[in-house]
C-alpha cells in the first residue's frame, strides 16, 4: 500500500453455530434466523450474502464446552441457548465453499483436547475443498466443562495450554510443509504413478505431548498451512502470536489499551525475525446503521430492550450473581455472601463497587472502543478512524441480527467504504478467485519466510533418520 492509498478495511462476519453467540437474547427479535442454525440452508443463504455483499471471510466461533461457572451450573446457558446447544464449525464450511467463489472461512480449533495429526488432515481437506479459502483461529481452551469433557478434572493452566499449543503447530508445520513435496503428485495414467514415493516422507515428531510419526495423509493443498489467527491479549498469547499468527483478533476498552496490545504482538513478531507488518489485526466491531440517525438509533433501543443481562453474566462465566443481591451491597460482599471471596476469578473483580453499578458497567461495556451507531457516514468515518488512528486493519462485525446486521452493513456501509477506497469495488463477475492469504496479503497462496512453519519445506530439519517403529520407545510423556 502506498502513501496515498488508504488503508484497506479486512471485513469479516463474526459467526458461530449456535443460538446465542455474543448477543443474547436477541435471537428471540422477528424475522432473526438464528434458530435456524441446524438448517444447512441458513449457512447457504448466509455465505451467498456475504459473498456478494463484498465480505472477505466469516469468522467462525467455537467452544468444547458449556457456560456453567456462573450460579454454579449450566442452566442460565442452556435457558438462554448461550452456545448451547451448538454444532462443529468445520462442518458447515463446505456447504459455504460450494456456493461461493471468494468468501473465506476462519475456523476456531482447540489445541488443547484433540491430537494434531487427524486435525491436520481435516483442515487439509478444507483447505482443498475450498480451493485454499481457509484459515485456522488457534485457541487452547479456557472452559472448566471442556477439560472435564475431555477426561482432565481441572483446566490445563494457563501458560501450559501455550506451551502444548507450540508443540502442537510444530506438527502441524511437518505434516503440512515438511511431508510432501511440491511435485510428489505426478498423476502418471500410463506409467501406473499417482505419488513419487521419493516426494513423501515420515515426519516421526516426538516430543514432551505427542508423538507422530506420519507421513501426512493429504497431497499439499493451495495454501498447504491455513492462514493462522488467533484471539489473545495475555503476555503468553502475544509471544505465542509472535511465532505464529497471521491476523490476531484483539480488542480494548480504550484507545490506549488498544495501541499497546497492536505495539505488544507487533514486538513479538520483530522478535522472532518477522516484519511488524506480518500480522493483520482484527477487532470485534459493533455496528448498528440506519439511513437516519433517528432509523438507527431505534434499532439500538430496539437491542438493548431485548438483551439478556443474564445471558451476558453467564457468558462471562462469572463466579457469583450479582442479580440476587440488594443493589447497595458490594461486589466483595457479594461474594463473601456466596462463599467465593477465593475463587481465582474473583481477584480480577472490583470488589469495592455496587452490584447495581458492577452490572452497570458490565452491560455499558458492550459498547466499548470499537462500536458505532448512526448514518452510513459516520459508521464510515468511525471506521477509517479505527484503521488510521487505533491501526486496526479489519473487524469482525458483531451481529445483533441475522442476517439484518450483515445486510444492513452491505446496502448501506459497503457503498461508503468503496467510495473512500477502504473496501474493493464490487468483484467483476470473471474474476479469479484467491486463496485467503492472498486477500489478506496479496503475494503468494503460501507462507513465506521468515514464518518458522517454512524450516520444514523439502523435508528439512525432519528427524528422518528416526524409523517409525522406534517411535514406540520413545513416547511422549504428557
Amino acid at each position: 500500500m502506498s502513501a496515498d492509498q488508504p488503508k484497506r478495511l479486512i471485513l469479516n462476519l463474526f459467526e458461530m453455530n449456535c443460538v446465542s453467540h455474543i448477543t443474547h437474547g436477541l435471537w428471540r427479535l422477528p424475522d432473526n434466523n438464528r434458530h435456524r442454525f441446524n438448517d444447512i440452508g441458513y449457512w447457504i443463504e448466509l455465505a451467498k450474502l456475504l459473498e456478494d455483499g463484498g465480505f472477505d471471510a466469516v469468522f467462525l466461533a467455537d467452544v468444547t464446552g458449556a457456560y456453567d461457572t456462573f450460579r454454579d451450573g449450566p442452566e442460565t446457558a442452556l435457558r438462554e441457548g448461550l452456545q448451547i446447544p451448538s454444532n462443529d464449525p468445520l462442518m458447515v464450511i463446505p456447504a459455504m465453499a460450494a456456493v461461493t467463489e471468494h468468501l473465506g472461512f476462519g475456523v476456531t480449533f482447540s489445541t488443547s483436547y484433540e491430537p494434531p495429526f487427524s486435525f491436520a488432515r481435516r483442515l487439509s481437506t478444507l483447505d482443498h475443498l475450498t480451493n485454499g479459502r481457509v484459515g485456522w483461529n488457534v485457541v487452547t481452551s479456557y472452559l472448566p466443562n471442556a477439560a472435564r469433557n475431555f477426561g482432565l478434572a481441572d483446566e490445563i493452566p494457563h501458560d501450559d495450554r501455550y506451551r502444548k499449543a507450540d508443540e502442537y503447530l510444530d506438527v502441524l508445520y511437518k505434516l503440512w510443509e515438511g511431508s510432501w513435496d511440491d511435485d510428489a503428485v505426478i498423476a502418471d495414467r500410463v506409467g501406473n504413478v499417482y505419488t513419487r514415493p521419493e516426494g513423501v516422507r515420515y515426519i516421526n515428531h516426538v516430543g514432551e505431548h505427542f508423538a507422530v510419526a506420519g507421513p501426512h495423509l493429504c497431497e499439499p493443498s493451495p495454501q498447504r498451512t491455513p492462514v493462522i489467527i488467533q484471539a489473545t491479549a495475555s503476555p503468553a498469547g502475544v509471544a505465542f502470536a509472535g511465532r505464529h499468527a497471521e491476523m490476531v483478533f484483539t480488542g480494548g476498552s480504550t484507545r490506549e489499551q488498544v495501541s499497546r496490545g497492536i505495539e505488544s504482538i507487533k514486538d513479538a513478531a520483530e522478535l522472532n525475525g518477522r516484519p511488524r507488518d506480518s500480522i493483520k489485526v482484527v477487532v470485534q466491531a459493533g455496528i448498528v446503521v440506519g439511513r437516519t440517525l433517528e432509523e438507527a438509533e431505534q434499532k439500538r433501543l430496539l437491542f438493548e430492550q431485548n438483551a439478556s443481562v443474564e445471558g451476558r453474566l453467564a457468558h462471562a462465566s462469572l463466579p457469583f450473581d450479582p442479580t440476587a443481591h440488594e443493589p447497595s451491597v458490594t461486589v466483595g460482599q457479594a461474594l463473601a455472601a456466596e462463599g467465593k471471596s477465593e475463587h481465582p476469578a474473583a481477584s480480577f473483580l472490583p470488589v469495592d463497587v455496587t452490584v447495581a453499578d458492577f452490572i452497570r458497567d458490565f452491560v455499558a461495556s458492550w459498547e466499548d472502543q470499537f462500536f458505532v451507531c448512526g448514518t452510513p457516514e459516520t459508521v464510515a468515518d468511525s471506521i477509517e478512524s479505527w484503521l488510521d488512528d487505533d491501526g486496526i486493519d479489519g473487524i469482525n462485525l458483531r451481529q445483533y441480527h441475522s442476517f439484518g446486521t450483515a445486510q444492513d452493513f452491505i446496502e448501506l456501509v459497503v457503498p461508503e467504504l468503496r467510495r473512500r477506497g477502504r473496501l474493493p469495488q464490487r468483484r467483476a463477475a470473471d474474476a479469479a478467485p484467491r486463496t485467503l492469504r492472498e486477500v489478506l496479503f496479496g503475494g503468494e497462496a503460501r507462507l513465506q519466510e521468515p514464518h518458522i512453519a517454512t524450516r520444514y519445506r523439502g523435508g528439512a530439519n525432519l528427524d528422518s533418520a528416526l524409523l517409525p517403529l522406534e517411535l514406540g520407545s520413545r513416547a511422549p510423556t504428557g
